[in-house]
């Protein structure tokens, strides 16, 4: 066995990957991070580069780019034309980015529309959104809808795009923590989404049914860019945290992008269902069929 698969083992030891990913100052973590990834020096990205490939399965065959002058330059980076096709049929959502399943279902009929981040471990889609008006009012119009947990590995394409034809009307912005929110601390902190970083967007399919998608922020990666708003959102972001927009997007178009991996929530009102492909522990990639409106 090569050194590499040997590295990749070790990360999978669950109480060491806990250790090592959690119980560290991970705000402090991540701001170094984020500077560090940035610096455009030739043996500083090499290095890493090398180290991020003995911990993961990256593969950079489908990138646009052939070299790149950081490590975030490769972490952001995007693809060739025409790698992810994208489902036509009219009634598909498809997945909005490379990823892989984590938790999906129906929402729940309960006031706080109960959701599961893993088996065991549910959350209220009310503590994730908040008590504002506008929030409370998309709670109630997702009850007893579907939701799905996209998951983005470091190696992954980190793009996030639209899953249909829609509009986005409006961005909340919730400051916070930055738990790991890979499966084994979800199986360990509850209600962490509720408590990371995170960004919902309010969207609207052109026949007005409400589409809602957070991306959640972790170690490493307590930073989000979108088309719609001019500055990142991340830890050193001030306000507003209501920010209103009026974005248009045709079917895969490009809504933002992380600045590592992370994980994207999204969540439908009844009268979707999940392809039958969507289980836990899947790969999807961005484009494939992702919810079917349900046949009536």
């Amino acid at each position: 066995m090569n050194i590499s698969r040997q590295l990749q083992r070790l990360a999978l030891n669950e109480d060491l990957n806990f250790l090592l990913t959690n119980r560290v100052p991970r705000a402090a973590l991540t701001r170094f991070m984020g500077w560090f990834s940035r610096i455009r020096n030739p043996w500083v990205r090499d290095a890493s580069m090398a180290v991020w490939r003995a911990f993961t399965d990256l593969d950079l065959s489908e990138a646009k780019k052939t070299s790149f002058d950081s490590l975030h330059d490769c972490f952001v980076r995007e693809l060739k034309a025409g790698v992810r096709p994208l489902d036509p049929h009219p009634d598909v959502l498809v997945s909005p980015c490379d990823a892989i399943v984590g938790a999906c279902g129906r929402i729940g009929d309960d006031p706080e529309a109960e959701v599961f981040q893993a088996k065991g471990f549910p959350y209220p889609l009310t503590d994730l959104l908040g008590s504002e008006g506008r929030a409370q009012a998309l709670t109630e119009q997702l009850r007893g809808g579907s939701y799905v947990t996209l998951r983005l590995t470091s190696s992954m394409y980190h793009r996030f795009h639209a899953p249909a034809a829609l509009t986005l009307e409006h961005v909340t912005y919730h400051s916070g923590d930055t738990w790991n929110v890979n499966p084994i601390a979800l199986k360990r902190i509850e209600r962490l989404f509720c408590k990371n970083e995170r960004a919902a967007l309010h969207t609207r399919l052109d026949d007005g049914t409400p589409l809602l998608l957070v991306p959640v922020a972790a170690i490493l990666v307590a930073s989000m860019r979108l088309r719609a708003v001019k500055v990142a959102l991340n830890a050193q972001y001030d306000g507003p945290h209501q920010i209103p927009c009026n974005a248009r997007y045709d079917k895969g178009q490009e809504m933002g992008w992380f600045e590592h991996g992370s994980t994207i929530l999204v969540f439908v009102p009844p009268g979707f269902v999940l392809t039958d492909r969507v289980e836990t522990g899947h790969r999807i990639r961005m484009g494939e069929a992702l919810l079917r409106r349900a046949p009536r």
